[in-house]
């Protein structure tokens, strides 16, 4: 899991792979269309899309010369079980901290 973890968030850790994401949320698409709004060179941005490939987050399908790039969902929600962890984790302390801030600061004893 700390493989999959670590090629995720180095993938989304650029912008254009993040607005490919964000773009493929909504749907498969075209490679020109998610190329369009960037203003890289093709060769460039299909890097982009190998490193996104690679990570396991998208995978591409070919029909005639269209090339369309679909999302996977698997390592997204691997993804949002990690930081759902560690948000559960991270509040029980801070609640724990908190408390012990309060009692501090009525003179109780830690």
């Amino acid at each position: 899991m700390a493989n999959q973890l670590d090629s995720f968030f180095s993938a989304i850790a650029d912008p254009t792979r993040r607005a490919v994401i964000e773009r493929l949320t909504r749907g498969p698409a075209a490679v020109s269309e998610l190329h369009a709004p960037h203003n890289i060179a093709l060769p460039t941005f299909l890097k982009h899309l190998k490193v996104l490939e690679n990570a396991g987050l998208v995978h591409s399908t070919k029909q005639g010369r269209v090339r369309t790039v679909h999302i996977e969902a698997e390592p997204l929600a691997a993804a949002e079980h990690w930081l759902t962890t560690q948000r559960t984790l991270w509040e029980g302390r801070l609640n724990r901290l908190s408390a012990l801030a309060e009692r501090l600061e009525k003179g109780g004893d830690a």
